[in-house]
């Protein structure tokens, strides 16, 4: 069976681990929370002490003690010399790293009810601490100068109002004392004095006051935080990006994110990004990037300018994301399975080691002891802090090439190889839809190719159809958010292919094989390489902010065999319920189209090999089995030859009945409703006979006139040369074109069938079914929406493209039309000698590469398109 987890990135290098430099600690203790300075290392754990690393030494320099839980975060104010520390007994801590003593003591609101306090992010700017609480509030607490120099006036003139009220649990005194509990209790050893030297006493405590609290900031607990722009080692964040203030960005069990401004009053809701993979565990931030770590192995990447999803990092699946650290544009992703992974600005996997042999719990960048090195600092539930030795980026804005030469330098366009590999892995799973044996392959190719788009950014799903029906793919490409309501864009395609025997293959036609420029594969014209390509557009469009309009994903797997039930599960799921709000979970659960604008598809070739071409038409087309029984066995010709009227003989006359002597159909009234030639078509036809050399008039009878075409004979019994069946059946089809209605040409397919064979006067019976229709389509050569495509074709291929129709069917088009009441266009990507549904199928790698380019052009063409809904 196929791996549907597989990545669309390029396979993991086999690159060596970086430097262990050093490990730290004791083994049977686990480190939940890693700060660093200039100097130290700092580690928190399940213990109740902090460990202060030498990083010079590497040795231990001292432990800080007061906390009396575990230790869940720590958090630096560098500018301050403080090293903020966060306790699972409701207790946040500041240190002076200076002196290593405690200097204040700050409670939550409300105490024991705020739960463990699960993250800290210190805000330089406004002073303030923030507290991610377990009863998932949010609180904070400024610690500007006059606060402080109040309150130590406070305290030195003898004040005794207490800073907080007195806890019966937390300052109570041993029973054996009778002594009612009060502030200097001092059981757990968390309020001991600081120095004398500094004018300080126990009274150095603050409340945070009510004012102070966001209560359910979140619907879980709050795990993580982080500030941008970041001013941590190793970001090379401007202190403030586009004019704007410190942000603080928060995540819960939830499932979301939420960006606050960081306002004097205290934070203020900007937006919620929804991430709808379990738990939000752990954030970074890079300028206008944010990275979101969850649970089961995914990183959601979210843009803060646009508010759009960037991308899914796949880390590993069922695998927790508990740390993120970045170094310029570089991610590192610490799971609990013990690996430790680094990521590149494009979302490629650069490097890859098992870093400790427990869960890694935390993580942080901090500056080397070597001039301009910097060093990666893990700790996990094994005990062990961990330094490592990381290759740091030439450049912010270019992070795959390294000054460590052990890293090997990525050349080329990382698109285009996210394009061919995904394509590679795409073809490897025969999704052939006509054989029963491949039913699982069809499912898992859907399931590879929801990843896949998820991958890429958008928000993925699958849809049932019918039963034993291959799933439909559903994935939206959410575009920049604006004033204007956005264009909505649907794509439709097909991931199924046509069976693909080895005789006539050059090689294994699931496995795709590049030479000379093109690529060689089942699907990779028809239909998996367009899709990759278009899907690759989006991306690219996603990762430079610059997608405006929703791009919505329709990719069935049964368009090979006549889309059943395709048409009914885009009816079930063409627009949002009315009693869900649209903001919710469940909502993208649902998984709901929604309205569109335009339709498009790239499922054709062109005319010839070059110029590019742009599809307009297609023809439809009514598939009719016709079946003629004596209502006896078979029998044997040299006994019953010339006794019976033999149904072969019936069958050869019938169908002779449907065309003319000069190969016209011969159905009454079969042409009376075809659409005249205009005087616009007769010169394009002109013109394109020059292109292929073939006469306008050959053109003409493949694409805008109607034909009919008797596919086969199949006869009852063993079929030799002694034998007249009992049954004889044959496969016929029409293609229809404008303006012939579908319908009326089914019903006088059969009328005639039946009228002509009732003339014969047989004793046989007929039975003529009509076994699935498409109807015509024809695109608005005069719509903005054709124009955009045309110019886009034009600008990235320097040519005008040529305005072509098919002769075949595509039934799910003008049925998507119908649906949605809007236009589709239809951009083919492969060239005429692909040989779709043909031994050694083949697509160019540049018309790929192009292809993407021409999308991405269209899109942001159509980016500013007047929508009236």
């Amino acid at each position: 069976m196929f791996d549907s987890a597989a990545s669309v990135s390029k396979p993991i290098p086999s690159l060596p681990s970086p430097l262990l430099v050093h490990s730290l600690g004791d083994e049977n203790r686990s480190v939940l929370s890693l700060m660093a300075d200039t100097e130290h290392i700092y580690a928190g754990g399940q213990c109740q002490d902090i460990s202060v690393w030498s990083k010079q030494t590497c040795t231990l320099k001292t432990s800080l003690r007061g906390h009396t839980g575990s230790i869940l975060a720590l958090e630096l104010a560098e500018e301050k010399r403080w090293l903020f520390s966060a306790s699972g007994r409701l207790i946040h801590q500041i240190w002076s790293t200076a002196s290593f003593e405690q200097i204040y003591v700050l409670y939550p609101y409300l105490e024991t009810g705020a739960g463990d306090l699960f993250s800290l992010a210190w805000n330089p700017s406004l002073q303030t601490i923030y507290i991610g609480c377990q009863n998932t509030s949010l609180q904070w607490f400024e610690f500007s100068e006059d606060q402080i120099g109040q309150r130590i006036k406070e305290t030195s003139s003898g004040v005794s109002t207490p800073s907080r009220k007195v806890h019966k649990f937390f300052d109570s005194y041993p029973q054996y004392t009778h002594k009612p509990a009060d502030l200097f209790a001092n059981n757990f050893g968390s309020f001991s004095p600081p120095s004398s030297e500094k004018g300080m006493n126990t009274a150095s405590a603050f409340d945070i006051p009510a004012s102070n609290v966001i209560d359910s900031a979140h619907y879980g607990y709050v795990y993580c935080m982080a500030i941008v722009p970041s001013s941590r080692a190793g970001s090379d964040d401007p202190l403030s990006p586009s004019g704007r203030c410190q942000q603080l960005l928060t995540g819960s069990g939830d499932e979301t994110v939420k960006l606050w401004n960081c306002m004097s009053s205290g934070p203020k809701l900007l937006h919620t990004f929804e991430c709808s993979h379990g738990a939000v565990l752990s954030l970074a931030a890079k300028s206008d990037t944010v990275f979101a770590g969850c649970q089961d192995g995914y990183v959601k990447v979210f843009d803060l300018e646009t508010k759009t999803l960037v991308r899914t990092i796949i880390v590993q699946e069922n695998v927790d994301i508990l740390s993120l650290s970045m170094i310029h544009a570089d991610l590192f992703t610490c799971s609990a399975n013990g690996q430790v992974q680094r990521w590149s600005p494009s979302f490629n996997c650069t490097s890859t080691w098992k870093a400790h042999d427990g869960i890694v719990l935390s993580s942080v960048i901090t500056q080397s002891t070597e001039a301009n090195g910097f060093v990666l600092v893990t700790g996990a539930n094994d005990g062990f802090v961990k330094i490592w030795d990381i290759a740091v980026p030439l450049e912010a804005n270019d992070s795959e090439k390294f000054i460590d030469n052990s890293i090997v330098d990525l050349n080329g366009d990382d698109d285009h190889d996210v394009l061919t590999y995904a394509l590679s892995t795409f073809v490897s799973i025969p999704s052939v839809s006509s054989d029963p044996l491949h039913h699982e392959d069809c499912r898992q190719a859907a399931m590879w190719l929801k990843k896949c788009l998820h991958q890429l950014g958008a928000e993925s799903t699958l849809l049932p159809t019918c039963e034993m029906g291959n799933p439909v793919v559903l994935a939206t490409f959410q575009g920049t958010q604006g004033e204007q309501p956005k264009p909505r864009i649907l794509f439709y395609g097909h991931y199924d292919v046509v069976s693909a025997p080895r005789d006539g293959w050059n090689s294994d036609p699931f496995t795709v094989l590049g030479r000379n420029g093109y690529l060689y594969g089942r699907g990779v014209t028809d239909n998996k390489g367009p899709i990759i390509a278009i899907a690759c557009a989006a991306a690219e469009l996603l990762r430079r902010r610059a997608l405006g309009v929703d791009l919505i994903f329709l990719i069935e797997g049964e368009e090979e065999v006549g889309s059943t039930g395709f048409m009914d599960t885009v009816r079930k799921h063409k627009v949002f319920p009315h009693s869900l709000p649209r903001c919710t979970a469940t909502y993208s659960q649902q998984a709901q189209i929604g309205s569109i604008d335009a339709i498009l598809l790239s499922n054709s070739t062109w005319i010839t090999e070059y110029p590019p071409c742009i599809t307009y038409g297609l023809r439809g087309v009514v598939h009719a089995t016709l079946a003629i029984s004596s209502g006896a066995p078979d029998q044997h010709s040299g006994i019953e030859g010339g006794a019976v009227v033999e149904p072969m003989l019936d069958m050869i006359r019938l169908l002779s009945t449907l065309t003319d002597s000069q190969r016209k159909v011969a159905i009454p009234g079969f042409y009376e409703s075809v659409r005249q030639q205009t005087e616009d078509e007769k010169q394009l036809y002109t013109l394109l006979s020059q292109v292929t050399r073939s006469p306008g008039s050959v053109l003409s009878s493949r694409w805008r006139e109607p034909s009919l075409t008797v596919h086969n004979l199949a006869v009852s019994g063993p079929g030799n040369s002694t034998v007249i069946p009992g049954t004889v059946t044959a496969q016929v089809s029409l293609r229809i074109v404008p303006d012939q209605d579908l319908e009326s040409v089914s019903r006088s397919v059969v009328s005639h069938l039946q009228a002509s064979f009732n003339s014969f006067n047989s004793p046989n019976a007929l039975s003529v079914t009509i076994e699935r229709t498409a109807d015509w389509w024809l695109g608005d050569l005069d719509g903005p929406w054709f124009n955009a495509l045309e110019s886009a074709v034009h600008e990235e291929w320097g040519v005008q493209p040529l305005r072509i129709r098919e002769g075949g069917s595509i039934p799910s088009i003008p049925n998507l039309e119908k649906e949605f009441g809007c236009r589709a266009l239809h951009l083919p990507l492969g060239q005429s000698m692909d040989r779709a549904h043909l031994p050694n199928e083949r697509i160019s790698l540049a018309n790929l590469r192009r292809g993407k380019s021409v999308v991405e052009r269209f899109l942001a063409k159509i980016a500013n398109v007047d929508i009236q809904r």
